[in-house]
């Protein structure tokens, strides 16, 4: 299964993580919208995004996502956050990885 060179990480306070990423690692901003915050860090990008914590959330690619999320959910997994208009489709397996499901358009 590819995976995305994305992650996100959820924030309480937007404008301080950011300044945090620049100031501290030198992560450039690439994409800023109300809520979230793209940064640049050559080998991956990162995403800041205002909302309640999950830990970094990484992103892989599959083909079917419905047949993915059901093959997931019999692996013990757990879908915590189902959103097609956004799409995200976060998935939180036995060991507390939380990932992003995205299906790889042909």
């Amino acid at each position: 299964m590819p995976a995305s060179p994305e992650i996100i990480l959820q924030v309480t306070n937007l404008r301080a993580a950011t300044s945090f990423y620049q100031r501290h690692l030198g992560l450039t901003i690439f994409l800023r919208r109300a809520n979230l915050i793209g940064l640049d860090a050559t080998a991956f990008r990162l995403y800041l995004e205002e909302a309640p914590p999950l830990g970094p959330v990484l992103e892989f690619f599959v083909e079917d996502l419905e047949q993915s999320k059901r093959d997931f959910l019999a692996a013990g997994c757990e879908i915590i956050d189902d959103n097609p208009a956004i799409p995200r489709c976060y998935i939180r397996d036995p060991y507390n990885l939380v990932f992003n499901l995205a299906e790889r358009k042909p």
